[in-house]
């Protein structure tokens, strides 16, 4: 799981990168447009152009979300993260050439293709599914935390890269902009010596030898005979059913408290109140109220603790909320959706994360406006009252198969009728299970 990790783990995409590179690239696009044009342009258009380069990652990350469904089915999640590290490389090279070629645009174009197929979209989603269907069943969860550590470790490289003392200097600022072409070549030049995720290859391909293959390679010489028995059960489960869309992840209503749990969890992401940092950090008027807002949010970020087990809580007080609560949320919905769903539902997943950030970064500026220090309290109600809904309605997934976390929501899904009749009304009935 390093391996696929290691191209998550770009630097360069760092948003806090963005803040130390603010004066230099309002610069080169002051000096680039005086050329072109032989009139300075205005103070508005600068800061324009610079929303633009900040924004378009945003956007890059909804539609490489969105496309991360599709392509992973179509071609494999493992082809399928090779393809994302292919424009990563077109990205860094875009903004370390940007400088040379005398084009402001090409930054924001290397923002987009950076948001789209990096850590923002399409890559992150992938090795999501990638990690968690090659872990075994008692590892899956530590294996599915690799994409978060390598975020984490990514963003914690781009803040050091990015001092003055290092290459946050005007003359380096496009080789900053660049360092992230070094894990997506490392990337590349690695992951083609691994196999296929071994559930792809037995549930979606029907290759059971290719499976054997990759389970041996990923796990080494054992009995692996109970994960495949698992697959066989969930293959059969699934009665031969292609991937689903995205309406039917809507319409199912045999994963109804899944989808529902998820939306729930994965707000986590942006209710914890890690990223109104991003807010406040591009907002001129509130420089001087970020160290307090750092305060609060780690004490909001500390109350999410109790979405998770008591070694959790004890680990969130040493990292980052941010590091916490992806780590939290990334095995989940490898955990709660069985293998037709998954796509689907990263697909949900991610493009709920970035409309959300969207939003959160419309309105918060004005909640700040209206309630000041106090607006972090919506985050304190909202982390608290996920943790209340976590201890009494979320299953446990520790230690089951995908089918027993399925059977356990469809009492969810099916509450008030016989169990024998709402195992008939889903789709991918588990009574399977039980005949092997």
């Amino acid at each position: 799981a390093l391996i696929p990790a290691a191209g998550k783990g770009k630097s360069g995409d760092n948003p806090l990168v963005s803040v130390f590179l603010l004066k230099y690239i309002k610069n080169f696009i002051r000096e680039t447009w005086l050329k072109r044009y032989s009139s300075s342009p205005s103070e508005d258009m600068i800061t324009l152009m610079w929303s633009f380069v900040v924004s378009i990652y945003s956007i890059g990350g909804l539609l490489g979300s969105l496309s991360a469904g599709y392509l992973s089915v179509r071609f494999g999640r493992k082809k399928a993260m090779l393809f994302a590290n292919i424009p990563a490389l077109l990205s860094a090279t875009l903004m370390g050439l940007s400088r040379l070629c005398g084009s402001f645009e090409m930054i924001i174009a290397g923002r987009l293709f950076s948001g789209s197929f990096v850590t923002a979209g399409l890559a992150l989603n992938i090795h999501l599914m990638y990690a968690g269907e090659c872990a075994p069943r008692k590892l899956r969860g530590l294996i599915a935390i690799t994409a978060s550590t390598a975020t984490a470790v990514g963003k914690f490289v781009g803040f050091a890269l990015g001092l003055r003392e290092v290459l946050g200097v005007d003359a380096l600022w496009p080789v900053l902009m660049a360092v992230n072409a070094l894990p997506a070549l490392f990337q590349l030049l690695t992951l083609p010596f691994f196999p296929d995720s071994p559930r792809y290859l037995f549930i979606d391909k029907k290759d059971k030898e290719g499976c054997i293959k990759a389970v041996k390679q990923l796990w080494g010489d054992g009995d692996h005979m109970a994960e495949i028995d698992d697959m066989m059960a969930e293959q059969e489960a699934i009665r031969g059913e292609k991937a689903k869309t995205i309406c039917d992840l809507f319409r199912d209503k045999s994963v109804r408290w899944q989808l529902i749990t998820l939306f729930l969890l994965a707000s986590c992401m942006q209710l914890i109140g890690v990223n109104v940092v991003r807010v406040l950090l591009f907002s001129p008027s509130s420089t001087s109220n970020i160290s307090r807002s750092v305060k609060t949010i780690n004490f909001c970020g500390n109350m999410k603790c109790e979405l998770q087990k008591q070694p959790a809580k004890f680990l969130n007080f040493l990292f980052s909320p941010t590091f916490f609560s992806a780590g939290v949320l990334c095995p989940l919905p490898t955990e709660i959706f069985i293998q037709s769903y998954r796509p689907a539902a990263y697909v949900f997943n991610g493009a709920t994360n970035w409309i959300q950030l969207f939003i959160l970064g419309l309105l918060f500026p004005f909640i700040v406006e209206g309630l000041g220090s106090f607006s972090f309290i919506i985050f304190l109600t909202y982390c608290l009252s996920m943790a209340i809904f976590v201890f009494l309605v979320m299953p446990e997934t520790k230690g089951k198969t995908m089918l027993q976390v399925m059977e356990e929501f469809n009492r969810l899904n099916y509450r008030g009728k016989k169990r024998q009749t709402a195992l008939q009304q889903s789709n991918c009935s588990v009574m399977t299970v039980t005949r092997l």
